[in-house]
């Protein structure tokens, strides 16, 4: 056992789930990584492509997807400290686009059908993803709203970089639709994030890849996270892909040297859009659980900003109306851009632990009880609560604790 309290024997039995998972087509390649106490831990299986001897290396780039939310949380709170933003101001000076909001008097119907909002959206609404717009659940999807965002390429769906316009033409098509819900009464997913991307660079006056690289990438030594692929590292970057609805087989969504990423974006999409290393998201990891000190002793949050991000920030009532899975908020809160464990109901579910996934095989959480940081990364597109190799990569990783 090193410093870190791992079981050798029990890492040996983690290496041999996950490549069962790879050896049955699941996914090309994985790598996983566990640190804690100062002891990393990093385990590479597979390949990059489906059929090619394309092996996974360390510094395989992944599209992480969601995982850029709390990133985008962070940038948003370096603002909140430096009083360029406060939490509970109106958004309405920095996007207009905004201001003066009407709400659908019901979710399924007409556009027209409108009331007044009760109150301006503000940054923590932003934050908390309860500014009143954001991903509808079935059969709500189907909602005169949600076909509008649709048409207006607006709608929550698969990243893709060259879909999207540029910021100011989509806070435009934004503004020209009502909210969904009243500003503060249900958290809705993802599109959060997305606005925080246009306010932070709108406040800054600067692009918002310039400012997460000044403020967090560089700070951390983040050197492969970005919102696209250099050139000279796209032999690094591993293909993407989708398992076929019927038959589970993988079929692929992004290549490399093709990719979507290949080129920076007309729109930095903070709900979505990072791709990034195991070394460098585990160095973000590390950040949270140092709350807010980075590896070389400098600070990029405050410990209480670090501590309000990760507290649960939904009420029961909010909660109680949010379109997740049923049950699935009964041991589990929001924070900012983070979900926070709130009850003990398995192995890895340990309260205080907090983090988020993303839709094309990553995820990433930081547990301050285990001081532990724990990263997953693949590219093959999964629902985290119903995939087995995203349930047996946490348990495994809880398994190896050895103290």
């Amino acid at each position: 056992m090193g410093t870190g309290g791992f079981s050798t024997a029990r890492l040996g039995r983690m290496h041999d789930v996950m490549a069962r998972h790879v050896d049955r087509g699941e996914a090309p390649g994985l790598i996983t990584a566990l640190s804690r106490r100062g002891e990393t831990q990093v385990d590479v299986i597979g390949t990059k492509t489906v059929g090619a001897e394309d092996p996974m290396r360390r510094d395989t780039i992944f599209r992480i997807a969601s995982m850029t939310k709390p990133v985008i949380a962070v940038a948003t709170m370096i603002l909140v400290e430096e009083c360029v933003l406060r939490l509970d101001d109106p958004v309405d000076r920095l996007l207009p686009e905004l201001a003066d909001r009407r709400v659908l008097s019901r979710i399924d119907g007409p556009l027209e059908d409108t009331v007044p909002a009760v109150r301006p959206i503000t940054v923590r609404d932003l934050l908390t993803f309860r500014l009143g717009f954001g991903l509808l659940t079935a059969p709500e999807d189907t909602a005169p709203v949600a076909r509008a965002a649709q048409e207006l390429g607006i709608w929550v769906g698969m990243p893709d970089p060259s879909g999207v316009p540029e910021p100011d033409e989509w806070m435009r098509r934004l503004g020209s639709l009502p909210l969904m819900h009243q500003p503060g009464e249900r958290w809705l997913y993802h599109t959060g994030s997305q606005v925080l991307s246009v306010l932070i660079a709108r406040a800054t006056g600067r692009p918002l890849e310039d400012f997460l690289r000044e403020r967090i990438f560089e700070p951390l030594g983040m050197a492969d996270t970005g919102f696209h692929v250099p050139r000279e590292k796209l032999g690094r970057l591993a293909t993407s892909y989708l398992p076929d609805a019927a038959t589970g087989k993988l079929e692929r969504y992004d290549g490399a040297e093709d990719s979507r990423w290949a080129a920076p974006p007309a729109f930095p999409d903070g709900g979505g859009g990072l791709v990034s290393t195991v070394d460098d998201f585990l160095a973000f990891g590390r950040m949270m659980l140092d709350r807010g000190r980075g590896g070389g002793g400098g600070r990029v949050l405050s410990r209480p900003s670090v501590e309000l991000m990760t507290t649960d920030q939904l009420t029961p009532a909010q909660k109680a109306v949010s379109g997740l899975l049923p049950g699935a908020w009964d041991n589990l809160g929001w924070g900012f851009g983070v979900s926070v464990v709130t009850g003990r109901d398995g192995v890895a579910a340990v309260p205080g632990k907090f983090g988020w996934d993303g839709g094309f095989g990553t995820s990433w959480a930081t547990d301050p009880a285990e001081e532990m940081v724990a990263v997953l990364l693949t590219q093959r597109a999964q629902f985290p609560l119903f995939s087995p190799l995203y349930l047996d990569f946490w348990t495994l990783a809880y398994q190896a604790i050895d103290d």
